[in-house]
């Protein structure tokens, strides 16, 4: 690591949830890095309305590493306070980070949502002036990674966060603007470059690709009407029930359904260079900014209020 006079002591303030619908600051204890990994000092965190949402309200479906206490968070910029030897990263640089595990015996799930965190270089991505649009990584990835290598989205439904980086995606791919359902009338506002009608208004049959980011479980018998012969529906939101669907009008259509799996690291550098290029536009999108000494308020707000697209959490005051 760099010399003792440019790191702090290896603690930090982090948001704790410690069982569902309770959370707050506390302050831990964070590994010490090795030659690999950096400290970062994190300026600002973002809080996922859909994966911390279910990890708020106890519904997150169990997988190896779960349970309580945990740090959530997976949306975290912030500047590389040291480096080690072998972490591929330099000190003062401005990087993503999609979360850390260096909270001893509380979980990082995911582990971005802290003052201060040690990760290994190689998980970060440098982030040059993208500032606190650079939390929207993530979720352009989670779009990108859903449609790269696929049929573009020609209807997407949700006009949350995620549906609009997945229709300006599309328009940045150069294909037909897609229509976005939204049945939220305070949500239609905001479109650049294509059209959110409510789904009554639409009489529509023949969509190619229909991508759902809403996760509602029992959508499927809505969309398989919609769809030409053919077609396909993109499962791109998060799902905590079963879901199912009448198999004569699939059958009819031979429909076909894919799943979107979890950005990696060539979706995170691709959507990074499109928006330093100015391609892709993450204007917009955070709505709210709360400082982290907020974090309870925070949280309710993310998940309760509809007008609310992205919460921030600022870190910079912190001490």
């Amino acid at each position: 690591m760099q010399t003792p006079s440019t790191t702090h002591s290896l603690d930090a303030l982090a948001v704790v949830l410690t069982q569902p619908e309770h959370i707050g600051l506390q302050r831990l204890a964070l590994s010490e890095p090795g030659d690999a990994d950096i400290v970062v000092d994190v300026h600002w965190s973002g809080i996922s309305s859909g994966t911390e949402k279910l990890l708020w309200t106890g519904k997150m479906p169990t997988f190896p590493g779960m349970g309580y206490p945990l740090v959530p968070g997976y949306e975290s910029v912030g500047t590389i306070r040291s480096a080690g030897s072998a972490s591929g990263r330099h000190r003062g640089e401005q990087v993503f980070v999609p979360g850390s595990k260096c909270f001893g015996p509380v979980r990082g799930l995911f582990g971005g949502a802290a003052q201060t965190v040690v990760v290994p270089g190689s998980r970060v991505v440098p982030i040059g002036d993208l500032a606190e649009q650079g939390v929207l990584l993530a979720l352009a990835a989670t779009a990108f990674h859903a449609a790269v290598g696929h049929s573009q989205p020609d209807l997407i439904i949700g006009h949350g966060v995620l549906g609009r980086l997945l229709a300006r995606l599309a328009v940045v791919a150069g294909s037909p603007p897609p229509v976005v359902w939204e049945t939220n009338p305070g949500r239609h506002a905001g479109a650049a470059g294509y059209s959110v009608i409510h789904p009554d208004q639409d009489s529509r049959r023949d969509y190619r690709s229909i991508y759902d980011v809403s996760g509602d479980n029992s959508i499927l018998d809505m969309l398989v009407p919609r769809l030409a012969r053919g077609g396909e529906i993109v499962l791109a939101g998060f799902y905590t029930q079963p879901l199912s669907f009448a198999f004569a009008p699939a059958f009819m259509r031979e429909m076909r359904l894919r799943i979107a799996a979890e950005f990696n690291d060539s979706d995170l550098l691709a959507v990074r260079d499109l928006a330093q290029s100015g391609r892709l536009s993450l204007d917009g999108l955070i709505t709210h900014r709360h400082d982290a000494t907020e974090a309870d308020s925070a949280y309710r707000t993310a998940f309760g209020d509809a007008k609310c697209l992205k919460m921030i959490l600022d870190w910079r005051a912190c001490s």
